[in-house]
């Protein structure tokens, strides 16, 4: 089947996205593609108590109204790619906005029938609003080629998405990777491109927003690891591990370096924990030379590289203490509507 034949469904998710999701799905309605390839625009909304199921109808959205006692990503992209009707599915977060030309130039990459997922570089629209913006920025960024995982944003092949089932809705984060590994288990591939996807907005202007992010990747880390312990293809196992000795590293040292502090009568020890965390945090900077050449943002992200494992530890804990007593936690919202 040619492009121009193609029947394209985007399902945008969303959850109290206001202006952002405006800004989302006018930028679907903007996206080029050939006049006789047919696409149609799906917003799944999980439970908004702001405007954002009026935006989408007016904007010509088939709205599909998803109100579980736990919303999850997951569960909200499920919703929309099975009532989708297109064999292929771009999946957006409604705090996004797509490029343009995104959809065009990854559809040619499908030829390949063992090409699942193909996925294109997300950015921050505003690195200028914060410190935690102009930082995280660098997430975002990856090597193109073939890849273990897709992020939110990502197009696939719907009958790839119908054979291994779709996202895991049990999962509160990580459900992207648990899918792709799913789909790579099955010879599939992840192939991530070198083209603009979508700018993004983490809204992130407040410190208790940026640690309750980290919680979250902690949380998964930790589901997704644990799901797959033990078996001959473990997953995020070692990422796990590493965020279990750092974070434990880092909260024992800072924590123990104050008493040490006053037995001594010395600020030396404070001092010298110090000194150690900025060591390493220039050190993690000259390891991602390659992706900015802003000398101080490297060094704010190796800040955050290692600043980052006391709340992932924090993550990885409340997971294994809901575990042990059987809860479900709720999604770890770190925006606000």
């Amino acid at each position: 089947m040619s492009i121009s034949d193609i029947l394209l469904s985007v399902v945008v998710i969303g959850r109290n996205e206001g202006p952002r999701l405006r800004r989302c799905l006018e930028s679907v309605c903007a996206m080029r593609l050939p006049a006789s390839a047919g696409r149609e625009m799906i917003y799944v909304d999980s439970d908004s108590t702001d405007n954002s199921v009026e935006i989408a109808s007016t904007l010509g959205a088939r709205v599909v109204r998803v109100k579980p006692e736990r919303p999850t990503a997951a569960l909200g992209r499920n919703a929309g790619w099975r009532v989708a009707s297109g064999e292929y599915v771009l999946f957006l977060d409604g705090d996004t906005i797509l490029h343009p030309d995104f959809v065009a130039f990854s559809l040619p990459h499908f030829s390949a029938p063992r090409t699942a997922v193909v996925w294109g570089h997300r950015r921050e629209t505003d690195t200028r609003a914060s410190v935690y913006n102009r930082v995280l920025d660098l997430d975002w960024i990856y090597a193109p080629g073939i890849s273990e995982f897709c992020g939110g944003d990502a197009l696939m092949r719907r009958s790839v998405l119908e054979e291994v089932g779709g996202y895991d809705e049990g999962l509160i984060a990580g459900e992207e990777p648990e899918m792709c590994r799913r789909m790579r288990a099955r010879g599939y591939e992840i192939l991530h491109i070198d083209h603009p996807m979508t700018g993004h907005d983490l809204a992130i202007r407040r410190w208790s927003q940026y640690w309750r992010r980290a919680v979250r990747t902690g949380y998964a880390y930790a589901a997704v690891s644990s799901r797959f312990a033990g078996t001959d293809s473990p997953f995020w196992e070692a990422d796990a591990r590493g965020n279990l000795i750092r974070g434990t590293f880092w909260t024992a040292l800072f924590v123990l370096s104050l008493p040490a502090a006053v037995l001594l009568g010395s600020v030396l020890p404070p001092l010298l924990s110090c000194l150690l965390f900025l060591l390493l945090a220039a050190r993690s900077a000259g390891k991602v030379a390659w992706k900015s050449p802003d000398r101080i943002t490297r060094f704010l992200y190796g800040i955050h590289s290692h600043l980052q494992q006391i709340p992932m530890l924090v993550g990885q804990i409340k997971y294994h203490l809901d575990r042990k007593a059987r809860r479900s936690r709720k999604l770890i919202e770190y925006k606000q509507p």
